[in-house]
């Protein structure tokens, strides 16, 4: 490619780029009441989130009921055409449907309206054109209209696919916020590959039971080393008879102890040798967090407390690395 074709092509990507920024951008100033009947009728929902849409629409509708499904919105994708041959037994009454259309007159969509309204379902439109026909038989209308086209004939669904987008995953967003969604539950829907293991808390990945190194506080000095070794993890915990957490002593610790007090070192017993009150964890806490901790503070070990503050478990930087999720 010549340095002109590649001047021009750079040209190009950045007014797409520029144009399709600032459709977005616009949706901020038209969140208004239609936004927050859309979401009130999501969070009142007691059925499914039906999205349908045609063509281009069709594929953003398939990206917003996907986004609602990870946020445990139960939603599904409605071809309106296939609905029209055989698929209207896909909405039921209790069932929420959002439609997108950008000039709001689809025809297929349309055709549907009749059903819905005999069903009773309440109606969100995304459309360019809120006063279309789909617009005035919606209970709710988002207004996802764009200046222009980044298409350079001003003909291929750009911005405004983007702009129908962008708020969709402002919709599916604010109702998994009002209905409490947090990290545990995209955890619990996302287990498999990278992002279900970013999202595995310590509690799945810590040594528990008779892996945990421990020790009373009155053990010799021969008996943390023997504990230390036997577990593999660098350190060992010192807790009461019933359990509670009393401090921790890390390899680093002896070796700081024999330097400082020689042969002697080995009279010492373990509550002489212990930091009392490390750094702790909670068993909830995801990896990630954990893993962060762990690189900031320079700790190799940390105990893991549960709900109760009991010790849980020693979760170890190498069981955070293996996790792939760096």
């Amino acid at each position: 490619m010549s340095e002109s074709a590649k001047s021009q092509s750079f040209a190009l990507a950045r007014d797409v780029l520029r144009i399709e920024a600032e459709a977005v951008a616009a949706l901020e100033n038209r969140l208004h009441e239609g936004f927050a009947e859309a979401v009130r009728l999501i969070l009142d929902c007691r059925g499914r989130v039906v999205v349908t849409g045609l063509g281009k629409s069709g594929l953003i509708a398939r990206k917003i009921a996907a986004t609602l499904n990870s946020t445990r919105v139960p939603a599904l994708y409605l071809h309106p055409a296939e609905a029209l041959h055989g698929d209207l037994g896909a909405l039921a009454a209790g069932d929420v449907v959002i439609a997108l259309s950008y000039g709001g007159e689809t025809e297929e969509l349309l055709k549907l309206l009749a059903w819905i309204q005999r069903l009773g379902l309440h109606l969100i439109a995304l459309t360019g054109v809120p006063a279309s026909t789909l617009g005035r038989n919606a209970q709710a209308v988002l207004d996802v209209s764009v200046a222009r086209e980044a298409c350079p004939h001003g003909l291929a669904p750009t911005a405004s696919t983007t702009a129908a987008l962008a708020m969709g995953d402002a919709l599916a967003m604010t109702v998994a916020a009002a209905r409490g969604f947090a990290a545990a539950d995209f955890a619990e829907l996302h287990p498999g590959g990278r992002l279900g293991r970013q999202l595995t808390p310590v509690a799945e990945l810590m040594h528990a039971g008779d892996k945990i190194p421990r020790v009373p506080p009155q053990a010799a000095f021969s008996d943390l080393l023997y504990e230390m070794s036997r577990k593999g993890l660098g350190m060992t915990t010192v807790v009461d008879e019933q359990g509670k957490l009393l401090g921790l002593i890390s390899d680093g610790d002896l070796r700081r102890l024999l330097e400082r007090h020689g042969a002697a070192a080995v009279d010492l017993r373990a509550a002489d040798c212990m930091t009392a009150r490390p750094v702790t964890i909670p068993a909830t806490m995801l990896a990630p967090a954990a893993l962060r901790l762990m690189e900031t503070r320079k700790i190799t070990s940390l105990p893991v407390l549960d709900a109760a503050g009991a010790l849980a478990g020693v979760v170890h930087l190498h069981d955070l690395w293996t996790t792939g999720m760096i």
